[in-house]
Formats: C-alpha cells, sequence, structure tokens
C-alpha cells in the first residue's frame, strides 16, 4: 500500500454514477472509471445523501484498492439536479465523506459545471452541453453565466428531446395530409414505434417522455441529408444552439483578452454527427466575437479537474451557492462568491 495522495471525480446523472481517480503522473496508469447500476435517488429533500454515499464510497475503495492504495485529498462532484435539489448534498455529504474517506476537501457542482471544466479547463469562455436537453454555461471567471436548460416543457431548445420532438410533430403533419410534414420521418416513427395514431398513447404516459423523444433524434439527423423538412429541424436547432452560446459567452473585453472567447460543444447529442455539427458551426461561425474549438474531455474529466484544482488551492472557476461550492471540513467556503445570471 502507497500513501500517494489522490483525488476522486465523480459524475452523476440519470444512468447512475460514474466515478474515476485522479493523481500524479500518468492518466493511462490509472484504474479505468466505475459506474454505478443505478441512479442517485431523489426524494422530497432532492438528491438523497445517503444512497449517493452508499453508492460512492464503495466503487471510491475500489479505486484505491485497484490503483495500489493511497489516500484520497479531495473529491469533486457533479451533478444533474445540483443547482435545485442539492440541498441535501450540501447538508449531508462534508461530514459523510470525511468519514467514510477520510476527505476534508469536497466540491459540489452542478453538472454543466463539471461539463465545462472537461471542456475548457479554467479559461474564459462558454460551453454548450447537450443531450436529451440542453444548456449553455459561460465565465469570465468572475461569474457564471446560464441560458436555458429549463426542460423539456419550457426550453431545452435544440437538444434532443426538443428535435426528436419536432420530428415526430412533422411524421404526425404527414399522416394527417398537412403542410410541413415528412413522409421520411412518418416512415421511421411508424418502424420504431407502430402505426401513428397510437403514438399519444405510448408517448403521454410514459414518465421518461423526454427520452423517449430523444431517441428519435438520430432518426431526424438520418433523413436529413435527404428531407427538408428534417433539415429544417436541424438547422433550427443548431440557432437556438449558437443563441444559447451567445447568450452566455463573455466579451472580449471583459476576459481581458484581445482573442475571441472560445466556444466548446460537449454532449451525446453532437455524435449524430455532421447533420447536427455542420448548421451549429456555422451560426456559431455567424457569431463574430466567439471562437470553436474541440471540447478537451467530458464532465467525469471535468469532476477530476476540479478535484485536483481544490486540492492544490488553485480552484479558478467562480464559486456560486448553487452552481460550485468547496467545503473543506464542515465548513461551505464562499469567499469572491458571485451569483448566477
Amino acid at each position: 500500500m502507497t500513501d500517494t495522495a489522490c483525488v476522486i471525480g465523480v459524475d452523476s446523472g440519470g444512468s447512475g454514477l460514474r466515478v474515476a481517480l485522479g493523481g500524479p503522473g500518468d492518466a493511462s496508469g490509472r484504474p479505468a472509471p466505475l459506474s454505478s447500476k443505478e441512479p442517485v435517488r431523489t426524494g422530497a429533500r432532492g438528491i438523497d445523501a445517503g444512497h449517493f454515499t452508499e453508492q460512492l464510497v464503495p466503487m471510491a475503495r475500489e479505486l484505491l484498492e485497484q490503483a495500489g492504495g493511497g489516500r484520497i485529498t479531495a473529491v469533486a462532484i457533479g451533478a444533474a439536479g445540483m443547482a435545485t435539489l442539492g440541498d441535501d448534498l450540501r447538508a449531508q455529504l462534508p461530514s459523510a465523506l470525511q468519514q467514510a474517506l477520510g476527505v476534508s476537501r469536497l466540491a459540489l457542482a452542478a453538472d454543466a459545471v463539471t461539463a465545462y471544466a472537461g471542456a475548457l479547463g479554467d479559461r474564459p469562455g462558454a460551453v454548450v452541453a447537450a443531450g436529451t436537453g440542453m444548456i449553455a454555461i459561460g465565465t469570465d471567471l468572475t461569474v457564471w453565466h446560464r441560458a436555458d436548460g429549463w426542460g423539456h416543457l419550457l426550453g431545452d431548445c435544440g437538444g434532443g428531446a426538443w428535435i426528436g420532438r419536432a420530428g415526430l410533430e412533422a411524421a404526425m403533419r404527414a399522416f394527417d395530409g398537412r403542410r410541413r410534414g415528412s413522409k421520411a420521418l412518418l416512415a421511421r416513427d411508424e418502424e420504431l414505434f407502430g402505426p401513428a395514431p397510437g403514438l399519444p398513447g405510448q408517448l403521454y404516459p410514459r414518465t421518461d417522455r423526454p427520452a423517449m423523444l430523444a431517441s428519435f433524434a438520430p432518426e431526424v439527423a438520418r433523413c436529413a441529408p435527404g428531407d427538408p423538412v428534417a433539415d429544417a429541424i436541424l438547422r433550427d436547432a443548431a440557432r437556438h444552439i449558437a443563441e444559447a452560446a451567445a447568450a452566455v459567452c463573455p466579451e472580449s473585453g471583459a476576459v481581458g483578452q484581445s482573442e475571441q472567447p472560445e466556444v466548446a460543444l460537449t454532449g451525446g447529442l453532437f455524435k449524430m454527427g455532421d447533420a447536427l455539427l455542420r448548421p451549429v458551426r456555422a451560426e456559431l461561425r455567424g457569431l463574430r466575437h466567439v471562437r470553436l474549438v474541440p471540447a478537451a474531455g467530458d464532465p467525469l474529466d471535468g469532476a477530476v479537474r476540479i478535484a485536483a484544482d481544490v486540492a492544490a488551492d488553485r480552484l479558478r472557476l467562480p464559486l456560486d451557492p448553487r452552481m460550485l461550492t468547496v467545503h473543506i471540513g464542515y465548513t461551505e467556503h464562499t469567499e469572491h462568491t458571485e451569483h448566477v445570471s
């Protein structure tokens, strides 16, 4: 067993926890990240801190064992819903992880923040994170700005559920014989979900409606090269994505740099390929004050990076009561905290 200082990064979402070990040396020599078999429960107090701890602690210990030992100096957790559902985590996890793992430094972040850290590190700019939903987050390193991320009923414009819903609407228009319908999307709809009149009965009672809608987004992308309706849906999605990025991207003067602020794209939606990426890039090129750059890593990479920065007292990303908090011992540190706008 060694006394090597290590950090733990955690990405918590709808499919469960992903946990990675970080520390000195080449990342290729570290154990592969671990994943839980179920998501953390959400209850009346928000994300359940007890269930979170029950899942995280054994995985953290297993990673240490695989690495040949060590001590955990900091943990960073990025969680979907942290901004609105993270009160129980903020209240319970600092003491729980100190007792279970001996960790005295803990960062709790919204998953958009770890997505930002994974994509751009601690450079000023903006990141669009898109999967089933869509959120844009940006910073000049003094305050966070966000746009959208309001869920499939109120926003997430341009995200997977938004694209899928628009595609299924176009399919139903074709079934009815209305304008702006797509026979190509109707054919894909009926192949996947059966006769069109039965679609509402399948969709509306489900508790995972956003995921079901998003499952149709790749079909829109597959039809887009030969179908003008599907192509128009993706071009509309690209406009929404670029508008969100523009809303949160810091001005060059505020950044204190002469070059254009950076924008990165991250999340599973962009794996659909050029059918979506081509119009997104075109829309972002139309925003002359930004520069599109590739994302360096994913949200789990971002969580590991934040943990390492917290362990070394070098965190530059701005603190915020809902978006990013740092706890040392049992104390929440909020110096230089700015409220998200």
